[in-house]
């Protein structure tokens, strides 16, 4: 493979024989020479570690912003969004698999510099680019040069992600980012250890720090698996767990699963599931908690979390109306968390 119009990572060092030690997230793969990392799209040539994924998007689409999901940043707006072949989990439930699953020539890639992704993203007038369907931790430079570009021209940038990124690293992929969506995948180490092959405390450190130390807009999506996650005592553990780290005014979604991938063998998520556990989150005092992927007008509605007026109302992805005016309800005055 010819490098010379290739880009040239960040965040790795080399070790013995001609290995290199990637440092971008907590999987630290040791990576052989002509070898990539677990991700497909980091691969090791000659000794030097190269992004294989940079300006080689998987394709675009203009989604809802709702589809994320993010109910409470730029709310009926649409979003240019993208990704990448690869990931750096292993989930194996994962709804995506055909592109997170795949090596880069075996995907039909696009060419697209980062100023080929703004441009298209002012072409088709969208607010902001979301990185998305596969984990956009595993093309950070690309994400960093784009949305650097993007914040220039006032548009604003997206991360969908599983929140498994290096302490370090983390700093500079997010440094002009504007909004995420986590994906809180479960709520034990034996989940994450069994089906994502990752772990839990990772992604917990990312979402404190997310709070603690940025100004990023973020909120929280649980896939609940039948008899892997769904359980009553986990998604209350859960929801204490977001309340006492993070707050009360983060958004907390959950959604349905559907069989995929190597988990053919399981039920769709039942919808009463999820109304449950909407219900254990607002009792634990969330004050924004949504369903997701089924059809339920009232989970996916924004309440005023003091007088419960509907302020958002939404049928699918779709917004009925917004009634949130600078952030107050008008019936009470009530500030609402977000970007609206």
């Amino acid at each position: 493979m010819k490098t010379e119009a290739l880009k040239i990572a960040d965040w790795w060092e080399k070790t013995d024989n001609n290995r290199i030690l990637c440092t971008l997230c907590p999987r630290y793969c040791k990576i052989g020479d002509g070898q990539p990392g677990f991700c497909y799209i980091r691969q090791n040539l000659g000794g030097v570690l190269y992004s294989l994924g940079y300006g080689h998007p998987s394709g675009f689409a203009i989604d809802p912003i709702e589809k994320k999901p993010l109910s409470h940043f730029l709310p009926g707006s649409k979003v240019l969004s993208f990704g990448t072949a690869g990931c750096n989990l292993g989930c194996r439930f994962c709804q995506n698999w055909s592109i997170s699953k795949a090596k880069l020539d075996e995907m039909n890639a696009v060419e697209a510099g980062p100023e080929d992704v703004v441009a298209l993203a002012k072409r088709y007038r969208t607010p902001s680019i979301a990185y998305t369907y596969n984990d956009p931790t595993i093309f950070g430079e690309y994400v960093i040069d784009i949305s650097r570009i993007a914040r220039e021209e006032g548009i604003k940038s997206v991360m969908v992600t599983a929140g498994y990124i290096d302490k370090k690293a983390r700093k500079d992929v997010y440094k002009y980012i504007d909004a995420a969506n986590v994906d809180l995948k479960g709520f034990t180490e034996r989940f994450y250890h069994k089906l994502t092959y990752s772990h839990l405390d990772d992604v917990l450190d990312t979402l404190c720090w997310l709070k603690n130390e940025t100004d990023i807009w973020f909120e929280i999506t649980t896939l609940l698996i039948p008899g892997e996650n769904d359980g009553e005592e986990e998604i209350k553990n859960e929801c204490d767990w977001v309340i006492n780290n993070l707050g009360d005014s983060v958004p907390l979604h959950f959604t349905a699963f559907h069989p995929d991938f190597k988990m053919l063998d399981k039920e769709r998520t039942p919808e009463q599931t999820l109304v449950r556990a909407r219900e254990i989150g607002m009792v634990a005092g969330i004050k924004y908690c949504y369903v997701g992927n089924v059809h339920n007008v009232e989970g996916q509605t924004t309440y005023c979390p003091n007088c419960r007026t509907e302020l958002i109302k939404r049928d699918w992805h779709s917004v009925k109306f917004n009634k949130i005016v600078e952030n107050i309800c008008p019936r009470c005055g009530e500030h609402i968390h977000g970007i609206f």
